[in-house]
């Protein structure tokens, strides 16, 4: 049985006419357009560019008044929280693109989403979408879903169930900056490069290493190249314009000769996987490269014109965040939304009721109404709660779907809270394993018996390298 009509009702449970209707509901709920998510977006980068404002300006003021450079560490607190929660923002809009649905128009839908939220936290959309579908076909299997497998790895995953204690000090424990830096480079590791236990992997082709080692090279490299060269001109006695020329000149030669190679390499170069881009790989990569190069040479620009520290307003500003307070609140979703769950079509997610701090940093773009998206995958954010309303009409999913509220202590509306759903009362038995083949219904597959494949062995148990699996 399909996850649809399994979500709103079968021929014995309804009649044409009520099935008709709401089949045309889900239809209409699916729908979206071109121009809703850019306001989503311009918010994210309003409050980002406020908060970068009101920092140097606040960092300005404290050294006017001759005060003491301890008086901008609250400051800097503050500023890195909001940026990494604008940050996790920017997954949002990702995640959206990755279900082909940022924007109806699938050109714009990847190069937005690319160009405006992927190339600045250091990744690609189509990269996350194997990724993420990934997650979403086969979530919560302990092999094939991708959060799992990797949150396992990295060594952020918790014992479910969990006491509330143990939770209290698991979240304490994530604020050790090595585990925050360890969970970002395994991120990388299952997202940007790949691993083989992705059932969209195709261990056939895939490509050369240094199509990818290339960019991370360029990403990384040239502000280790080109910070000491400006330095030089700031600090160093050597004129700042000719210092910054220099750096510009040799970050222009790089991103040359990166983009000869990228253009030159053959299409079976780049790794593929059994989902098709919607933008070449030769395209995304050429982007990114350009991308970048037009950031890094603003910011040497910038140097000079503003006669300020602007690399290092950017590193502490977003390279940060990006390694501190945004995989924090990504380890915390995570945990909320499927720790202490199962592999169930019900229960392998929930809704939350939140506070608007909350839904910006932790819930982004409808991350709250999870179990909804979860069932419809197509939905696009904005229309999640009203999913939701319309899903409360089947009874199984009324008793079955947990609305969250709160953290503990706290109940409302007879709601479970968070402590309650991560421990042993709420873990949920007995359901059957549901692996949803209709995350994939706007993919360009390339190979859909070798998907197939991957389904029919998750659902009997199977692992990937052949026996049963072990439990999660």
């Amino acid at each position: 049985m399909s996850s649809f009509q399994s979500a709103i009702g079968t021929a014995g449970a309804v009649g044409g006419s009520e099935r008709d209707a709401r089949t045309a509901e889900i239809g209409r709920l699916k729908a979206r357009d071109n121009q809703t998510n850019f306001y989503h977006l311009g918010f994210a980068y309003l409050v980002m560019a406020a908060t970068i404002a009101a920092t140097i300006a606040l960092f300005a003021a404290i050294e006017h008044a001759g005060l003491s450079w301890l008086w901008t560490l609250p400051v800097t607190f503050v500023a890195i929280v909001l940026m990494g929660a604008s940050q996790h923002q920017l997954g949002g809009a990702i995640h959206e693109a990755t279900h082909y649905m940022l924007f109806d128009d699938k050109r714009l839908n990847e190069l937005a989403s690319d160009w405006l939220a992927a190339f600045p936290i250091y990744t690609s959309t189509y990269a996350f979408r194997l990724h993420h579908l990934a997650h979403h076909q086969f979530v919560n299997d302990p092999e094939r879903d991708p959060n799992f497998d990797q949150a396992k790895d990295s060594g952020h995953w918790l014992d479910f169930p969990i006491a509330h204690i143990d939770l209290l000090i698991a979240i304490a424990r994530q604020l050790n900056p090595v585990l925050l830096v360890k969970y970002i480079i395994a991120r990388a590791r299952y997202s940007a490069l790949g691993v083989d236990t992705n059932p969209y992997a195709d261990t056939a082709r895939k490509g050369t290493p240094w199509a990818i080692r290339i960019g991370v090279l360029f990403a990384v490299g040239m502000p280790f190249v080109m910070i000491p060269i400006i330095a030089l001109g700031r600090y160093g006695g050597y004129p700042l314009g000719m210092m910054v020329a220099v750096a510009s000149a040799v970050l222009l030669a790089s991103a040359a000769a990166v983009s000869v190679y990228y253009w030159r390499l053959p299409d079976d170069g780049y790794p593929q996987s059994r989902i098709n881009p919607v933008i070449s790989h030769r395209a995304t990569a050429l982007g990114r490269i350009a991308y970048l190069t037009l950031l890094y040479l603003a910011l040497n620009v910038g140097e000079y014109v503003f006669n300020a520290p602007v690399w290092g307003y950017y590193v502490l500003l977003w390279i940060l965040p990006l390694f501190t307070t945004f995989p924090l609140f990504m380890i915390l979703r995570e945990w909320l939304q499927h720790g202490n769950a199962d592999r169930g079509r019900y229960t392998n997610s929930r809704i939350f009721i939140v506070n608007p701090f909350a839904r910006y940093a932790i819930f982004p773009w409808g991350m709250d109404y999870h179990l909804p998206h979860h069932l419809f995958a197509s939905v696009p954010h904005y229309k999640l709660k009203a999913l939701h309303a319309f899903l409360l009409k089947d009874a199984e999913y009324r008793e079955k779907g947990l609305v969250v509220e709160g953290w503990s202590r706290h109940k409302a509306a007879g709601h479970p809270t968070i402590v309650d759903v991560l421990g042993p009362e709420y873990t949920p038995e007995g359901n059957a394993a549901h692996v949803d083949d209709a995350t994939l219904e706007n993919a360009d597959l390339n190979d859909a018996a070798g998907i197939a494949r991957h389904a029919a062995d998750s659902r009997r148990g199977i692992s990937v390298k052949g026996g049963t699996q072990a439990p999660t």
